[in-house]
């Protein structure tokens, strides 16, 4: 029978079934085409930025800025409590084997200490065992504990203050992987990643044997990520959990592992992962975490501390061996048991490591401003010289002049006085701010930017620009000294009423505090009882002008108003500032620039940069030792004498006190014979306080200095003074048997020529710190 023809409808059905099917494949491919090329692109995009932070600047390091460094030695003035007390300080443990640096234990009256290892750039610090001994005055001696000689000098690892942060807060301290522990590689390999080794980023093996795992014991004990994938998470990635970011997670970790070797990957993890929270910084890296949970570098870890620390990647917060220990040692011991399984330990050590206890230390908090006054000080030095980006990514180390001690003394000092003065019902919402030097090196060891020790806001120390009343007025006398052929220390001077013309046809007439005049007096008295006509005549017949040149060659640089006002201290100035000044009559007319800085080491401890003691001429010593010697009379006779309420005599103090008018600001600045102190105390809104120097910023001083000073000043004549014995009263010459005698000290050829009625012949006084008598 012949075939039918199909009709005309059938085949055009036919042709269009034919056509839609060639545009779906045509489509489909075109779609393809286009995901492959997305896909390619995105690959691209994600290899572009995988190799832009693997291989450029991995991490943002923080600047650790510490403290200076206590050396210990024979004779040093430190209690056996307080030394332990610097060594709880440091975060160092007791341990009687002293298994690992920053260890301790007492017996018998001794100290035993195994110190940690510090690079001070070009004096590295090794570890080493030692043993302290006591007498009732400080230490008597310090053994090395291996070979038992005797050692000169110990310096301890300093303290660390603080860190220059950048804005995301992380810390951690790099490491290399040929410098980790053999056995922290064995935990992680054990616990997180058998095939590490030979898996090419994700490992599906390693996924369902941690799935049958989990499933046997019930919980999650062992994880699926491979150790690729966790550095992708933390290095790279946000924790939110999607699926198009493990998609991505597995992407990267196959860029990783064709572009870097698997030893590069390893070191990357041990330096990137997280493993706690210290404060408001993350703690990242196996190099911090060992320091901020044993208190020791990693390299010196024993087995049991290494697998607590692989303990924590599980998780840093469920397994914080600080709040859940328990949990944490649970953890710490399965991590034993699959070192164990896979070999990399024996029967022997896992049983030995399993009766260890975690052995923590106590709380490290790394804090970013312990000392925020002291710490906003550095970080304004050390901007002169470094970027801000060099200050919070470089992992600088910066050796501060600081001495804790001394810092916690005086932050203690104000709180208890200013507390005290507040009782007065004219002193209230008081402020303050005070420095602490070293008086031979200028060196800052103290310094409080208000009287709330944490506060980082306004920093009165530095910013506070303030009058600083009678404080001026020994650069006035320096000044007029300079010029021994009309100034001497007994030169009569007028403290009577004067008046000077002022602008517009007016007049300018200073006052004494007590509102008297007190007739002519030697010069020596007009200092030392702060008589401010008495200066004021001396300033303006030397000149404000040299008065000013006087102030800017003793270090202050900041521009002058001159005008009569001037010498009794209405030039404002700021502590720092004012702290600078007296820093040049300590320094007995040489001026040494403060230093907050000692050095600035690389991360890797070489040095980078040192702050050498440096010193210049800045005014005539002769003058000077004059100026002195009537500042230990403004403290034995004059407005600082409340000083020796807390202060032995013989100390032989030199200061002043300053106050400005209607009381409202006071001010004091004096040293003993090892340190300068500033004191500045008043109201924020320049309200009176109702203080005067004495009887405010000179309270806080004195228990300050009662606390820290050791040494009595003992000023020294240049050659060219002579100590020559003066009858008070007249100024004429006299001898050390005459009533009212006085050993005074003359620049060559401008003491008195005649003589008082006892005493036939001036003798020189043989020593002026033997014959030292109180004004």
């Amino acid at each position: 029978m012949p075939r039918r023809p199909r009709s005309r409808k059938s085949n055009v059905r036919r042709r269009k079934s034919q056509r839609q099917a060639s545009w779906l494949k045509r489509s489909l491919a075109s779609l393809l085409l286009i995901g492959a090329f997305v896909l390619a692109v995105y690959v691209s995009y994600l290899d572009y930025t995988v190799r832009q932070q693997f291989e450029g600047k991995r991490w943002s390091i923080p600047a650790r800025v510490y403290a200076s460094p206590v050396e210990l030695y024979a004779g040093y003035e430190i209690s056996s409590k307080n030394l332990e007390d610097l060594l709880l300080e440091l975060h160092y443990r007791q341990d009687n084997q002293l298994a690992g640096e920053g260890s301790y234990y007492i017996k018998g009256g001794q100290i035993n200490i195994r110190t940690r290892a510090f690079n001070f750039g070009n004096t590295p610090q090794e570890s080493r065992k030692i043993s302290v001994s006591f007498t009732s005055g400080g230490i008597a001696g310090i053994t090395d504990a291996g070979t038992g000689e005797s050692l000169a000098i110990v310096r301890m690892d300093p303290v660390q203050i603080g860190s220059f942060y950048p804005t995301r807060k992380e810390d951690r301290i790099l490491i290399k992987l040929d410098e980790a522990p053999q056995t922290l590689v064995q935990g992680l390999l054990s616990t997180e990643d058998k095939d590490f080794y030979n898996h090419f980023g994700i490992s599906p093996k390693g996924i369902v044997r941690a799935m049958w795992s989990n499933v046997k014991a019930g919980g999650m004990v062992q994880g699926g990520s491979t150790i690729t994938q966790q550095l992708v998470k933390n290095f790279f990635l946000n924790p939110k959990r999607t699926l198009r970011r493990k998609l991505k997670e597995a992407l990267m970790s196959f860029i990783l592992e064709y572009r870097y070797s698997k030893d590069e990957i390893l070191e990357a993890y041990l330096n990137e992962i997280f493993l706690g929270q210290d404060g408001a910084s993350a703690v990242h890296g196996f190099g911090l975490a060992s320091e901020f949970y044993f208190g020791q570098s990693l390299k010196t870890l024993n087995l049991h501390q290494v697998a607590t620390l692989v303990a924590l990647v599980r998780g840093p917060s469920e397994y914080d061996p600080r709040r859940n220990p328990e949990h944490t040692l649970e953890r710490r011991n399965i991590v034993l048991d699959a070192m164990h399984t896979e070999g990399f330990i024996d029967a022997q050590q896992l049983s030995e490591a399993k009766k260890q206890p975690l052995g923590v230390a106590t709380v490290i908090h790394r804090s970013a401003n312990r000392y925020p006054g002291f710490i906003d000080l550095v970080k304004r030095q050390l901007k002169q010289e470094y970027k801000e980006d060099d200050l919070t990514s470089e992992g600088l180390r910066i050796v501060t002049t600081l001495d804790t001690r001394i810092q916690d003394t005086l932050e203690k000092s104000i709180a208890s006085k200013l507390k005290h003065l507040e009782k007065s019902p004219k002193s209230n919402d008081l402020e303050t701010a005070a420095i602490v030097t070293r008086r031979d090196s200028g060196e800052i060891v103290a310094l409080a930017g208000g009287r709330d020790a944490e506060d980082t806001g306004f920093n009165r120390a530095l910013d506070a620009v303030r009058p600083i009343g009678s404080l001026i007025k020994p650069v006035v006398y320096l000044t007029a000294l300079e010029y021994p052929d009309r100034y001497t220390i007994a030169t009569p001077i007028s403290d009577t009423r004067l008046e000077i013309p002022a602008e517009r046809g007016k007049t300018w007439s200073p006052d004494n505090y007590d509102n008297q005049e007190h007739g002519v007096v030697p010069l020596h008295s007009a200092l030392a009882h702060s008589y401010n006509m008495a200066t004021v005549r001396i300033g303006m017949d030397i000149g404000l002008a040299k008065v000013a040149n006087t102030l800017k060659s003793m270090g202050v640089s900041r521009p002058v108003d001159l005008f009569p006002s001037f010498l009794l201290g209405a030039q404002p100035l700021t502590p720092l500032e004012v702290t600078q000044l007296y820093q040049t009559l300590a320094g007995d007319g040489f001026a040494t620039p403060l230093r907050s800085i000692r050095a600035v080491n690389a991360a890797d401890g070489k040095a980078l940069q040192s702050y050498p003691f440096t010193v210049r001429q800045a005014v005539d010593p002769a003058a000077t030792f004059i100026t002195n010697t009537i500042l230990q009379e403004v403290m034995y006779a004059g407005t600082g004498h409340s000083a020796y309420n807390y202060l032995p005599q013989n100390m032989a103090l030199v200061g002043k006190t300053g106050t400005t008018n209607q009381l409202r600001d006071s001010w004091f600045a004096g040293f003993s014979g090892d340190f300068l102190s500033v004191v500045w105390v008043g109201r924020d809104d320049n309200k009176p306080t109702g203080l005067t120097g004495g009887t405010g910023a000179l309270q806080i001083w004195s228990e300050l200095m009662r606390q820290v000073s050791k040494k009595p000043v003992s000023l020294v004549p240049p050659d060219n003074v002579q100590m020559t014995w003066i009858d008070a009263a007249s100024g004429l010459l006299s001898n050390e048997g005459c009533p009212g005698a006085k050993l005074m000290p003359f620049v060559d050829g401008s003491g008195p020529s005649q003589f008082a009625d006892c005493g036939a012949s001036p003798e020189s006084g043989e020593s002026w710190l033997n014959n030292l008598n109180p004004f």
